[in-house]
């Protein structure tokens, strides 16, 4: 009896679970607005370390942050595998959080809004910046859905092999339909990337332990072949999910948050 009450328990979890906005605002007019989208391999969300600190660090350099907790699949189901028998969050619910997230933004601000995500989070932002012409939501109210720019901070990118992160497949995707190869393919960015994807500020560390560097490399060329405009930067040292948490800074990664700053300003803000 008490394992049946647990298992309805983490079933009304799930089904409870919804989407939520933390919105941080600069003083002033915001010169951006960037829509936040933490890591945790499309299971949880690491909402300080690349959510409220990330944000804090965006407002004090005069751009509004949207910090995204979109849905994903919980720790209880990456523990108990509940998704097989009972389904739950999967693709496409992260990638309609997203975009409506961006349609929110939107409404409230005029100026250019881009997208920035870590780890799982980056796939979710490439998702957005390369199937923007496909409403996730079903509202289909002619809002602009594709963001000004996207910035993946070690990203997860392909859902195939060899590089693949298989927790962060496994979360996307659900339970029972890992081994759906056609869904694997629609999901894995190298093979989506298209002329007017928006310009790109990619990163990745060369000893990341968490997510293979060769999903970065993946998308790095597909931007390349499909002339996306777009800033790759490598460190050797840095490690995975340091985020804004500057306790997790190597020499290397302190300077990431500059690097994206200059980029910004650089970037042709030209609406498509």
């Amino acid at each position: 009896m008490r394992k049946f009450l647990v298992i309805v328990l983490l079933l009304l979890c799930t089904v409870l679970r919804a989407q939520t906005v933390k919105v941080f605002q600069p003083e002033g007019t915001p010169k951006a607005a960037v829509v936040v989208c933490p890591g945790g391999s499309y299971f949880w969300l690491d909402k300080e370390g690349e959510g409220s600190l990330v944000a804090e660090w965006l407002v004090s350099n005069g751009i509004a942050a949207y910090v995204l907790h979109y849905r994903t699949g919980g720790w209880w189901n990456f523990a108990f595998h509940l998704r097989a028998l009972f389904g739950g969050n999967r693709h496409p619910d992260m990638i309609a959080d997203l975009q409506g997230a961006i349609r929110l933004v939107r409404e409230q601000f005029d100026g250019p809004v881009g997208v920035m995500g870590f780890s799982a989070g980056g796939h979710l932002v490439m998702t957005a910046a390369e199937f923007f012409e496909t409403d996730f939501t079903g509202k289909a109210d002619g809002i602009d859905l594709r963001p000004d720019f996207a910035a993946a901070v070690y990203p997860v990118v392909s859902m195939r092999e060899p590089c693949t992160h298989k927790r962060s497949r496994r979360g996307l995707l659900g339970d029972g339909h890992t081994g759906n190869h056609a869904l694997r393919d629609s999901l894995s960015l190298e093979r989506h990337v298209r002329p007017d994807t928006p310009p790109v500020f990619l990163l990745r560390c060369d000893d990341d332990p968490v997510v293979d560097p060769r999903n970065s490399d993946l998308l790095d060329a597909a931007l390349t072949e499909k002339g996306v405009p777009h800033r790759y930067v490598r460190y050797h040292v840095g490690g995975h999910g340091f985020g804004a948490d500057k306790e997790k800074f190597t020499e290397e990664t302190a300077q990431w948050q500059a690097a994206f700053l200059d980029w910004i300003e650089e970037i042709d803000y030209g609406r498509h």
